[in-house]
């Protein structure tokens, strides 16, 4: 699930897990802004970089340019992802080209969730305006044009991707696939070079302000 998180004053990007019983299990922070969104919202670290073992498989999340950092990426992959989760207001052709490449490489199974609204559900106020980007003379044009797809290990797509409208995708994923596809290609097992290649992946969350407290020895303990 997204969101957009506050903490103080800061705006962080977020996607958010909840098991099946409706318990929540934590959080991915946005690690890189992308363009302008720089201007409102945080960076993330990486202390949340979760991929949560789950009854349906392993499940993590990339959010939308994050998808183009091949880092990042190996990350998720190193810690076992099956199921890819990549929330997304790009829909552009090449962001599906991405979703297939991704797949493929991580041998994962891919679900992008993209961004689908027209421009009826922004508010009528100048601050509201998308002429580099929509026809304003279309009686309802599109903002944001979706392109929501499910993508298997093996670079199939299952379903989608969506353009119409809004809609909810479905498809049976065989995780049978995932070990058919790191059969021939396991990009963080026998097809990695880890004698050439290594990343190091800081996990500790980069507070601005630490505080350490000074403790004073008892009386008792100083004696002794």
């Amino acid at each position: 699930m997204g969101a957009i998180e506050k903490d103080g004053y800061t705006l962080y990007c977020t996607a958010l897990f909840f098991s099946p019983e409706g318990r929540f299990m934590g959080k991915h922070r946005k690690v890189m802004p992308t363009s302008l969104e720089r201007c409102i919202w945080g960076q993330g670290d990486g202390s949340t970089i979760p991929v949560y073992d789950t009854p349906i498989g392993k499940l993590g999340a990339a959010i939308c340019w994050e998808n183009r950092m091949p880092l990042y990426r190996t990350a998720l992959y190193a810690k076992g992802i099956e199921i890819y989760c990549a929330p997304t207001a790009d829909y552009s052709l090449e962001w599906q080209a991405s979703m297939i490449h991704i797949a493929v490489e991580g041998g994962c199974f891919v679900l992008s969730a993209h961004q689908f609204c027209k421009r009826r559900d922004f508010p009528e106020h100048p601050d509201y305006l998308f002429n580099d980007i929509v026809d304003e003379k279309h009686p309802d044009p599109t903002v944001s044009g979706g392109g929501s797809v499910i993508i298997s290990p093996l670079g199939q797509v299952l379903a989608g991707p969506n353009y119409e409208s809004e809609g909810l995708l479905t498809a049976d994923l065989d995780l049978g696939d995932i070990a058919r596809a790191k059969l021939y290609f396991d990009v963080v097992g026998h097809y990695a070079k880890p004698d050439v290649f290594n990343l190091t992946v800081n996990e500790h969350p980069k507070k601005p302000v630490t505080f350490v407290t000074k403790v004073e020895k008892s009386e008792d303990d100083s004696n002794k």
